[in-house]
C-alpha cells in the first residue's frame, strides 16, 4: 500500500492536467506556461500566456528571466511528443518546480480550452 500511495503522488508532484492548469491560470496562481515545442510550433498555436523556449534551448541563460517561485508547467503537441518530457527534465536539472501538461496542447485543445494562433508580436521567443 505504501508503494501505491508514494507511486500516486509522485505522478501528482510531477504532473498536471489541462483543467488544473486552467484553474490555477484563472485563479491567478503563480504559474509560468513554457512551450517546449519549435519557434514555428509555438507560432502557429500555442497555449494564451504560453512563452516559448524550445527544449534543446533550455538552459541557464535562456531560463534566467524566469520567476524562481513559480510552478513552471511544460508542455508540447502532446501524445507522439517528448519535448515536454526533455523540458521538464532540463528545467528540473536548472532547479525550477517544474509539472508536465498532461496530453500536451492536444488534450488541452480536447478539453475545450483556448489556443492562440499567431503569437502575437510581443510574445518572448527563445531560439
Amino acid at each position: 500500500m505504501d508503494e501505491q500511495l508514494k507511486h500516486y503522488s509522485d505522478k501528482l508532484a510531477f504532473e498536471i492536467d489541462s483543467w488544473d492548469l486552467s484553474v490555477a491560470l484563472k485563479d491567478g496562481e503563480n504559474v509560468i506556461v513554457v512551450d517546449a515545442r519549435s519557434p514555428a510550433a509555438f507560432e502557429a498555436e500555442h497555449i494564451p500566456g504560453a512563452i516559448n523556449i524550445p527544449h534543446r534551448a533550455m538552459n541557464a541563460e535562456t531560463t534566467g528571466a524566469l520567476d524562481r517561485n513559480a510552478l513552471v508547467v511544460v508542455y508540447c503537441d502532446g501524445i507522439g511528443c517528448n519535448a515536454s518530457t526533455k523540458g521538464a527534465l532540463n528545467l528540473a536539472r536548472l532547479s525550477f518546480r517544474v509539472r508536465e501538461l498532461i496530453g500536451g496542447l492536444d488534450w488541452w485543445k480536447r478539453d475545450g480550452h483556448p489556443t492562440q494562433s499567431p503569437a502575437p508580436a510581443l510574445t518572448t521567443h527563445v531560439q
